[in-house]
């Protein structure tokens, strides 16, 4: 469980942003340390039972809890995939408190190595879109799982002690808590070794948790990974209302719609409208600015120094026409990575192989999961090493 000095800082930064008097704030700090948090989240009473939970869904089938905006996408991946995102209690407070998480659960259990598919940095699960059917399709039991401060987990906790009269608080977004927050997951809910699966940011989330649990993972696959950013660099040192300011850019259409353009090409722009609209919904979530701002202000994901320490075999996937992440950096990770390693070049592809070429991707998913190697051609250049195949895509 986390420690109780981490729900301490986090009663501070959220008593300094509401402009809580010292005594509330002496009044919830005694409160986390004597009583325990007694949280409502969502407002709804849960418990951590791990059990299953039902939500209310419109008439179209999507979740009550998404954005009224979903019903706007055109995308009928996106839209299918929606329908089936549900919350699941994870606990993450000491005292047995929950954040009801996002996710697209497996329709059944299989007795393949479940696979876990994790998002690119300020994503969600939406963004397997293409690719979660096929991998289905392959019999694969699939999970699509949001990191905790993306996606459409509800990070709402509301404290029942009298004294505090209903303070809202969030949960720390920092990449020591989304680790945690998904240990929980996977203890909870999906218990056995998993393939986890992250593209580009998500490989850095992937890498981290691989090393400090290695228990629950028995494979990586890392899709044009971004794991040598040294964390969210000089942002964190800007000012609280400076970020604040940062983040209300970065959800912001032309930011966005550009960072499309250089992931997509060649697609026409009422879809990549649509794809943008689709990229941004979980930032119209009540709680989506404090938890970005926090991540940023934390530090963001450093794993430069645990790559060497992976010791899963680790499958790295990569676009050749990737504008986001150097190639180059493929090369120096499949390196670092070891003899457990192997690599795939997609042709003619992007930052986001899982949106541009789902059957490729399902297809390498798939023989990687079963254990079978690579039916294409070896490329003799990395490493001087013959783990480099080229896929026709």
């Amino acid at each position: 469980m986390l420690p109780a000095a981490c729900w301490l800082v986090l009663c501070t930064i959220k008593a300094g942003r509401e402009h809580v008097s010292s005594f509330r704030m002496v009044g919830l700090m005694m409160a986390g340390l004597t009583l325990g948090f007694f949280p409502v989240i969502g407002g709804k009473r849960m418990e951590c039972g791990g059990g299953k939970l039902m939500h209310v869904r419109a008439s179209s089938g999507f979740p009550s809890f998404l954005p009224k905006e979903v019903h706007q996408i055109k995308d009928p991946f996106a839209r299918t995939l929606a329908q089936r995102i549900q919350r699941l209690p994870v606990q993450i407070g000491f005292s047995g408190s929950c954040i009801m998480s996002s996710c697209v659960k497996p329709i059944r259990q299989q007795e393949t190595d479940p696979v876990v598919l994790l998002h690119c940095f300020d994503s969600s699960c939406l963004e397997w879109r293409r690719t979660y059917p096929l991998l289905e399709d392959a019999g694969l039991e699939v999970w699509a799982v949001d990191v905790l401060g993306w996606g459409f987990s509800d990070l709402a906790v509301v404290i029942l002690f009298p004294i505090l009269a209903g303070l809202e608080v969030l949960p720390p977004c920092d990449p020591a808590t989304k680790r945690y927050h998904l240990y929980q997951l996977w203890k909870s809910h999906i218990k056995r070794p998993m393939i986890l699966v992250g593209p580009s940011l998500g490989g850095a989330v992937a890498i981290d948790f691989a090393v400090n649990y290695p228990e629950a993972v028995k494979k990586l696959v890392l899709i044009n990974p971004s794991v040598y950013a040294e964390g969210t660099g000089l942002t964190t040192k800007l000012p609280r209302m400076m970020a604040y300011a940062m983040v209300l850019l970065l959800k912001s259409m032309p930011l966005r719609l550009y960072a499309n353009f250089l992931m997509f090409g060649g697609i026409p722009f009422t879809t990549r409208l649509d794809w943008t609209n689709v990229g941004r919904l979980h930032n119209l979530l009540p709680w989506w600015e404090d938890a970005t701002v926090d991540y940023i202000l934390s530090g963001g994901y450093n794993v430069v120094a645990q790559i060497k320490q992976v010791k899963q075999t680790a499958l790295v996937i990569w676009g050749e026409c990737d504008n986001i992440v150097n190639n180059k950096l493929a090369m120096r990770l499949f390196c670092e990575l070891g003899p457990n390693s192997r690599m795939r070049q997609i042709p003619d592809c992007g930052h986001l192989p899982h949106v541009e070429k789902p059957e490729a991707i399902a297809e390498l998913i798939a023989d990687f999961a079963r254990g079978d190697s690579c039916k294409t051609k070896p490329n003799p250049l990395a490493c001087g090493v013959d783990g480099v195949c080229v896929v026709d895509a």
